[in-house]
C-alpha cells in the first residue's frame, strides 16, 4: 500500500516523535541528564524504517519543540501524536503499527540506563495514551 503524506502530515509526525522525545527530556530534568534522554532519544527514531522511517530522517525544528513550560511543549505534542495516529490508522494501517513502535522504542532507549523516575514514567503514560487515543 502506497500512502502520499502532505508536508503538513509529515511535519506532525515529525513534531510528535521529536517531541515524544522533548517531553521525556523535559519531565527528566529534575532528575537525570535531559541532554542524555535526549539524544538516545533522537539516535532510535533515527533508526525508523518504512514510511515513518523516511519522515523522521528529517528531524523536527527545535524551534517547534521549544517552550515555557513542559505543558506548553506537551499542548503541541500530543494532539499531534493522537492526529498522527489517526492519520496512519486510517490509511495505512500497517504504518500505524511502526510509528506507535518506533516512539515506544525511542522512550525505551531513552530511558534505558535505569528506571525511569516517577515524572518521566508519567510523561511515557500520557504519550503512550495520546498515541493509542
Amino acid at each position: 500500500m502506497s500512502i502520499n503524506l502532505t508536508e503538513q502530515d509529515q511535519h506532525t509526525m515529525r513534531v510528535a516523535a521529536y517531541g515524544a522525545v522533548t517531553l521525556l527530556s523535559a519531565a527528566g530534568a529534575a532528575g537525570g541528564s535531559p541532554h542524555r534522554i535526549a539524544t538516545k532519544g533522537s539516535i532510535a527514531l533515527g533508526s525508523a524504517t518504512g514510511l515513518v522511517g523516511h519522515v523522521l530522517a528529517t528531524p523536527a525544528k527545535h524551534r517547534e519543540l521549544n517552550g515555557r513550560s513542559v505543558a506548553e511543549i506537551a499542548d503541541r505534542v500530543l494532539p499531534a501524536l493522537s492526529a498522527t495516529s489517526a492519520l496512519l490508522r486510517a490509511q495505512a494501517p500497517a504504518e500505524a503499527g511502526n510509528f506507535r513502535a518506533t516512539v515506544v522504542t525511542a522512550m525505551e532507549a531513552a530511558t534505558h540506563d535505569g528506571q525511569p523516575g516517577p515524572a518521566v514514567a508519567d510523561m511515557m503514560r500520557k504519550i503512550t495514551a495520546a498515541i493509542d487515543a
